[in-house]
């Protein structure tokens, strides 16, 4: 990937070419044009919800939930609010510092010598008064600091869109596989069934002479291998269904109801595109954050370098103190001051000089890591794009084999009952059956989990995206 020049930080231009995509990300970046820079969630434009693309309901319920209670969401949102009180903790440089003070001291002094037997004597003093230190922002250290924190701040809230994608993402793509084991459940509960009839078949044919004990023995282990999927299905659905209440931050029990029922998943239909705009590929949150922590390394050089630059303060003082405390607000008693300071340091063992070139080396090695990210969309994206296509190519094969597959378990279970063909190929015909419907369901369960990797290697921002 091609770097321009430090000041202008880099040029990192991609393309994806697939069969039915293109992406390409352009991106430059300069230490001016940070300050202007803008963040837009996605997440807070209901229009853009990706997951409603999918039409289930239930998936709907499930995300609404995690969103309000996902404990890794609440924490992500919590940093973001440690970094917003950041902003004001810089912002406070602006502002003088005041104190105020009052007190009261009573001493005895011993009046007793060698040569005099004076008595010892005793005083009260009573003091009042209000200090004030400013260092003014004449060279912009404190400007800096706050824009600075400004961009560690959106740094912080791209990290928690990250986050919140990331656990949709993750809700989705348990919910499907939840969704696969119920149906490949159904599949071992009605195969099951339909093996025990077979079984029955072989052993009336046994009892009447017409076939052996080896064809009771075939058909009860093709029906009792069947049987052994059931239970750690069972313990799949439920090991899947406390995953996701840990996701959306809820009890097993509070989960929609709708989980119980057995619904068909959603469809998977083929999506022509035409090109993913790089200002989608720019809103991934992972790319806004490296964007960011890049913009918050850049101002902390700036902020090093200000080290260099003089230093004005301004320091004054009012107050008033008394022996007695009735004179303690008498003209007499009052005092004030005030002392402007202009201070240089003009060498501090070259410490100014390796700070600066500390800040540089780390925004370098971010400027690396933003590459890397930018490079990782790329890929995140074409194997998305690639995934689901594969997926759909291997539904439309899985299709045909099951229908053939249902048709020669049918055709070898009437050979075999009029006496014209052996158990053996209905025995083979009925694991082939369940494998092949069995497959089908991975497959469809595979293509919606890889259509979610599609979605969140996008950031979240699919329906932006010009189709044909």
């Amino acid at each position: 990937m091609p770097k321009r020049t430090r000041k202008s930080l880099f040029v990192l231009a991609v393309s994806l070419c697939a069969s039915a995509s293109t992406v390409s990300v352009a991106q430059t970046m300069t230490h001016d044009n940070q300050e202007n820079w803008t963040y837009v969630s996605p997440y807070y434009d209901s229009e853009n919800n990706w997951w409603t693309n999918f039409g289930d309901s239930t998936l709907d319920s499930l995300i609404s939930i995690g969103r309000l209670n996902s404990y890794d969401i609440a924490a992500a949102i919590k940093r973001v609010d440690a970094a917003k009180a950041l902003i004001g903790m810089a912002k406070a440089g602006y502002y003088p510092t005041i104190n105020i003070s009052a007190g009261w001291t009573k001493e005895r002094m011993s009046g007793m010598t060698s040569s005099t037997k004076a008595p010892s004597a005793t005083s009260d003093y009573f003091n009042a008064g209000a200090s004030a230190s400013w260092e003014i922002d004449i060279f912009g250290k404190v400007r800096a600091g706050v824009n600075q924190k400004n961009t560690s701040y959106r740094a912080t809230r791209a990290e928690s869109e990250g986050v919140m994608l990331s656990v949709t993402a993750e809700i989705a793509t348990t919910y499907f596989n939840y969704r696969v084991a119920q149906a490949q459940l159904a599949v071992a509960l009605d195969h099951s069934a339909s093996q025990l009839k077979v079984v029955k078949i072989a052993e009336a044919r046994h009892e009447t002479g017409l076939a052996s004990s080896l064809d009771v023995a075939q058909a009860k282990t093709v029906y009792y291998s069947t049987l052994s999927t059931i239970s750690p299905l069972r313990a799949q659905i439920h090991s899947l269904r406390n995953s996701l209440a840990l996701l959306t931050g809820a009890t097993a029990d509070a989960l929609p109801s709708s989980l119980d029922s057995l619904t068909p998943m959603p469809q998977c239909n083929p999506i022509p595109l035409t090109g993913v705009p790089a200002d989608v590929i720019r809103q991934r949150p992972d790319i806004m954050q490296s964007e960011q922590n890049v913009s918050a390394a850049a101002a902390a050089i700036g902020i090093a370098k200000k080290d260099f630059l003089p230093t004005l303060a301004i320091a004054g003082s009012i107050g008033t103190s008394s022996h007695d405390a009735g004179n303690l607000f008498k003209s007499g008693s009052f005092t004030y001051s005030i002392a402007p300071t202009l201070s240089w340091t003009l060498f501090s063992g070259f410490s100014r000089k390796y700070a600066v070139a500390e800040a540089k080396a780390q925004m370098e090695a971010l400027i690396q890591e933003y590459n890397y990210t930018l490079q990782n969309a790329y890929f995140e994206v074409d194997n998305a794009i690639y995934s689901y296509s594969m997926c759909l190519a291997t539904i439309t094969d899985l299709n045909e084999t099951e229908n053939q597959s249902h048709l020669a378990l049918t055709r070898s279970v009437d050979l075999y009952k009029t006496g014209n063909s052996n158990f053996t190929p209905v025995a083979d015909a009925q694991m082939s059956f369940l494998t092949y419907t069995n497959s089908l369901i991975t497959a469809k369960g595979n293509a919606l989990n890889a259509l979610v990797s599609l979605y969140k290697s996008l950031g979240g921002c699919f329906s932006n995206i010009k189709s044909e």
